[in-house]
């Protein structure tokens, strides 16, 4: 709330001096109007996640949410527009009327009301103490009340994700982008198959290595991603 308002401040004060600070093409943060990136997004939120704040987590590609948090486009209730990408991605998410629920009286929303509406991934208590045994999740655990139980699960998912083949997550992160652009399913899987071959990933190193580990029964060892 308080990052809210010293944005508006700001706007205030560079608006009546007309100096107005332009905003990235990328949105903010980098990520509100962010087109496409090879490595996933994974936000965990806790607490308020309004204007600014919620245009980055339409445009993130999964998004984990205390019980607390709350969610909203309020800026039609100051005189102002989301126009750090929000308003296009919204209603490919939501669909037409939540979108226009949600941008056009400023309503705040809970987090479980989010999940419902396929904005959120997940809904994480704040006593969740986490799963993942690996070594970041016995950081996370070690950290104590310094983390979250929201911040231990997008870890954890993370770390899920970290452990899967980069080529393979890079190129399935690209099939979606495609989907989520409005490309064709028949044009979109011919660009996914192409770019496969193109970059030497359908029968390179860790297609193989994968296929190797699966049949012998072990974890694969990926080689960095040439992507």
């Amino acid at each position: 709330a308080n990052d809210l308002l010293l944005l508006y401040v700001e706007w205030n004060e560079s608006n009546n001096t007309g100096k107005r600070r332009s905003q990235p093409r990328s949105g903010f943060g980098g990520i509100s109007n962010r087109s496409r990136g090879k490595k996933p997004i994974i936000a965990a939120v806790d607490g308020l996640c309004l204007g600014g704040g919620f245009e980055m987590a339409i445009n993130i590609d999964m998004v984990f949410a205390s019980s607390s948090a709350v969610f909203g486009l309020p800026e039609v209730r100051i005189g102002v527009v989301a126009l750090a990408g929000a308003l296009p991605r919204l209603v490919r998410t939501v669909g037409r009327q939540r979108a226009m629920e949600c941008a056009l009286t400023g309503k705040q929303y809970p987090a479980e009301e989010m999940r419902a509406w396929g904005l959120v991934n997940e809904v994480v208590t704040g006593d969740y103490k986490g799963g993942n045994q690996g070594e970041k999740g016995r950081e996370v655990q070690e950290g104590g009340e310094q983390y979250k139980g929201v911040v231990r699960r997008a870890i954890e998912v993370a770390e899920v994700i970290a452990g899967n083949s980069p080529d393979s997550v890079m190129i399935s992160k690209y099939g979606i982008e495609l989907g989520w652009a409005g490309i064709g399913v028949e044009d979109g899987s011919a660009s996914v198959t192409q770019v496969m071959k193109d970059k030497g990933v359908d029968g390179g190193e860790n297609m193989k290595e994968g296929v190797r580990a699966f049949v012998e029964r072990r974890k694969a060892k990926w080689v960095d991603s040439k992507l």
